[in-house]
């Protein structure tokens, strides 16, 4: 063959080599997961803890952007706001999956949502990752295919709040529980109701006295008149579950009406975010309880996957440059960070690996193969979903909260045991605004 021939097949093989390198780099290029991300940036949920919720998603979501992305999918998050409003979360998420062609959701922070999110998104048959919402009735009961949750569930926010209470009754009140004056509180939405379930449950069990029940509408202008028949009910504990600005409205007005009790458990959402507590109340948040998720950066550092303190520490320092002096990082940060971590390596990496691609089915079939051991997870809880077949599918049943206390500024894990931090200050110091002693 001749020089001039030869010449011309290296050519030839070297333009074939060329494109098949193009086309296979085009192919790469256009390998993509869509991700509706839907929270509250606007109305009462945004500063009760769902901006903050979009904040970690956030942190998160751009990390995996910067490193490229996913088993060679590349992630590109489309952001949207529900406006603290059912209506609109799920015309978003409609609209997210019907015009901006997502391939799953990811949020959702109002349990009041997510429950009818949930519905419209199995309908749709997309997956659904919820990194917040809490209520037992999102999934409880109604088999869904294609939603995931490795947030805890509300009622277990009661089991915990009753259980502290019980464990402290005769050495901090001394009182037994039989005799222990308790009142619940709650908006009215599909998260309080949920709570609140938790808390007489727990309270029953324990023997305690409830005193008072009692739902409020989240945009109640006045709750003077709660705050009334709880002076008279005159309560050890209140165990309370609310947003904010409700949350500030209530003690405000407890505050006027000079409103009484020995310690007060908040159940996530405003309480949750300390700088609001701080802001509103000033030193009244002091010695104020909360059940969460543990915040990441409250966790025992020794009991998780080696691989996660590095992470927990980038969330940190990025958190730090949104938010620059804040003084106490909100549990909601790490816990939208963390479950969205979760969701990045170990469904989306297992569906694209394991089972081909990332439509519904195939991230539904890597969610259930998911099985992390305690400490698995940033927030310091294990991995494993519920089945079909269970009454409450989709449902992380190895996810707990714990109860922190705020002290000088700081938080500390009181409860459970096994996590504890410090033992809680109970009740209320004397000469408090709210302390009955």
């Amino acid at each position: 063959m001749s020089k001039g021939n030869v010449g011309r097949l290296l050519g030839a093989a070297i333009g074939v080599i060329a494109s098949l390198a193009m086309a296979a780099a085009a192919e790469a290029q256009d390998k993509k997961i869509k991700i509706g991300v839907i929270y509250d940036l606007t109305g009462p949920f945004a500063g009760a803890g769902s901006e903050l919720q979009y904040t970690g998603a956030k942190i998160m979501m751009d990390y995996f952007i910067k490193k490229g992305g996913v088993e060679g999918y590349q992630i590109e998050p489309v952001y949207a706001d529900s406006q603290s409003k059912p209506d609109v979360a799920i015309n978003e998420a409609v609209r997210l999956v019907e015009k901006e062609n997502v391939d799953m959701l990811l949020g959702f922070y109002s349990s009041a949502q997510c429950v009818p999110v949930a519905a419209r998104v199995e309908q749709l048959k997309k997956f659904m990752w919820i990194t917040t919402c809490i209520s037992t009735a999102v999934l409880e009961g109604r088999h869904l295919k294609y939603v995931f949750r490795p947030q805890t569930s509300g009622q277990l926010y009661g089991k915990q709040a009753t259980d502290f209470i019980a464990n402290y009754s005769k050495e901090k009140f001394g009182k037994d529980p039989k005799d222990l004056r308790v009142a619940i509180i709650h908006e009215d939405g599909a998260y309080g109701v949920d709570v609140s379930k938790g808390d007489e449950l727990g309270a029953k069990k324990h023997g305690f006295n409830i005193v008072l029940k009692e739902g409020y509408s989240v945009s109640a202008p006045d709750l003077s008149a709660l705050v009334t028949k709880l002076k008279r009910a005159r309560p050890d504990v209140v165990f309370h579950t609310g947003y904010n600005p409700d949350i500030t409205l209530f003690l405000r007005q407890a505050r006027e009406q000079g409103l009484k009790f020995g310690a007060l458990v908040g159940q996530g959402a405003g309480y949750g975010v300390y700088e609001k507590l701080k802001e509103s109340l000033g030193p009244d948040a002091n010695y104020l309880f909360n059940i969460d998720p543990i915040s990441i950066w409250l966790t025992n550092e020794k009991t998780l996957d080696p691989k996660l303190p590095p992470v927990i520490k980038y969330i940190g320092e990025e958190f730090d440059k949104v938010k620059p002096g804040v003084a106490i990082r909100s549990a909601h940060v790490g816990m939208a960070a963390s479950n969205t971590y979760l969701f990045m390596t170990e469904v989306l990496p297992r569906a694209i690996k394991t089972y081909g691609g990332i439509d519904a089915e195939a991230l539904r079939k890597a969610a259930m193969d998911v099985d992390l051991p305690e400490g698995g997870t940033m927030l310091g809880f294990g991995v494993k979903f519920e089945g079909a077949d269970d009454p409450i599918a989709g449902q992380n049943d190895r996810a707990f909260p714990v109860i922190i206390q705020y002290v000088d500024d700081k938080p500390y894990v009181v409860w459970p045991k096994s996590q504890q931090m410090r033992e809680p200050v109970l009740p209320l110091p004397a000469g408090m605004t709210y302390s009955y002693k």
